[in-house]
């Protein structure tokens, strides 16, 4: 298993090679916890969670992969870089509640790194705002 970090996730400036770092070409219908999948749900409403979330969320500017400019307006989702499987929270692996795994994604975002590639992202560039402009993007 080849481990991915935030800190090498930051060398990374834009979106779009943050998103080729994170991939991980998951099929739709795979099974992810399965009959475990209570595990997951207790662990994400724990209080360790939750506050790493938060730190995560702060961390990160509230954008999108972390990178600025791309500002999520919707639910927020915090993403394991690497892959969490029932024997880590049964074994309280301190690397699922550690930030330099984890990183702020989008509803969108999240699936895609999961379950396919760019093309189930809407294109998003940064419009840089001038004085005097007059259009809304």
């Amino acid at each position: 298993m080849i481990l991915r970090t935030y800190s090498e996730l930051r060398r990374l400036h834009s979106f779009e090679d943050r998103f080729a770092y994170l991939q991980l070409g998951g099929s739709v219908g795979a099974s992810t916890f399965g009959f475990d999948r209570h595990l997951n749900q207790s662990f994400y409403q724990s209080h360790e969670w939750k506050t790493v979330r938060q730190h995560v969320i702060v961390r990160d500017n509230g954008c999108d992969l972390g990178v600025y400019g791309y500002d999520i307006h919707a639910e927020i989702l915090i993403h394991h870089i690497n892959p969490m499987v029932p024997d880590d929270i049964i074994h309280g692996e301190a690397w699922i509640v550690d930030p330099e795994f984890l990183i702020t994604t989008t509803k969108q975002t999240h699936n895609a790194i999961h379950y396919g590639d760019t093309n189930l992202l809407i294109p998003r560039v940064v419009v840089e705002r001038l004085p005097g402009d007059t259009k809304l993007w």
